[in-house]
C-alpha cells in the first residue's frame, strides 16, 4: 500500500519521469521510491494511460530549491 502523500494524474502522452518532473519537480533519483509507492505502475508501459494516479510519498514531495543571490551586470 502506498504511503500518504501527494497524488498526480497522468495526462495524454505522459511518461512517469515527465509527469514527476513537470508536476512534482522530481528527477531520476526519485524514481525508485515512486515505483515502490505505486506497485504495478511499471507494467502500464512507458506511456502512462490517461488518468493514471501516481502517488508521491510525503518524504519525496516538493524538494526545496536553494536561493541564489541576484547578480547585476551594471549597477
Amino acid at each position: 500500500m502506498a504511503t500518504a502523500g501527494t497524488s498526480y494524474r497522468a495526462r495524454q502522452g505522459d511518461t512517469l519521469d515527465a509527469l514527476l518532473w513537470r508536476d512534482a519537480g522530481l528527477g531520476p533519483a526519485d524514481l525508485p521510491a515512486i515505483l515502490a509507492a505505486n506497485p504495478g505502475i511499471a507494467e502500464a508501459g512507458p506511456v502512462l494511460p490517461i488518468g493514471t494516479i501516481v502517488t508521491v510519498p510525503a518524504a519525496q514531495a516538493a524538494p526545496v530549491t536553494a536561493t541564489r543571490p541576484l547578480i547585476q551586470l551594471w549597477d
